[in-house]
């Protein structure tokens, strides 16, 4: 089995066991798509406890926070230690025409999923064009109305 050296991980993993309260919440990869009148939200949060997941929308933000607890046996000599552990947190702006009050989320295999529905007030509507009916005037009455009126007459 062939192993590849990362210098950039190797520092990351020997700062996380030097200062492991200084490091920041990690980040998480995230698919967005909009399907018929809502946007759906997938992030990847494998290996955290439903219970961890924080969801929160402060306005028109949006903040998730999961914590991922690795397995830390006492007594044991690592050879890899790839799998991170510790805090996840992301924020989404939303937009105006979005209905912050019908958030919904579920959670399985790994994935949090979002549902953001389209407010109704932003969703794309018809506009009914209305005819207005005008009496047709016939030749005729042109030419009485104009010999009745003695403006026209005058000229």
């Amino acid at each position: 089995m062939a192993l590849t050296f990362d210098p950039f991980r190797e520092m990351d993993r020997l700062a996380g066991a030097f200062a492991p309260a200084a490091r920041s919440p990690r980040w998480m990869p995230m698919d967005l798509y909009r399907d018929g009148d809502e946007y759906v939200v997938d992030i990847d949060l494998p290996g955290v406890a439903p219970e961890s997941i924080d969801l929160d929308v402060d306005g028109h933000v949006l903040t998730i926070q999961a914590e991922r607890t690795g397995a830390k046996p006492e007594g044991v000599r690592w050879l890899a230690h790839e799998r991170p552990s510790g805090g996840y947190r992301r924020q989404l702006t939303l937009s105006e025409g979005l209905d912050v009050e019908a958030i919904s989320a579920s959670y399985a295999h790994g994935v949090l999923t979002l549902r953001i529905p389209v407010a109704e007030a932003a969703k794309p509507r018809k506009i009914a064009v209305q005819t207005v009916e005008t009496p047709a005037v016939t030749a005729t009455e042109q030419v009485s109305s104009a010999v009745d009126d003695p403006e026209t007459t005058a000229a």
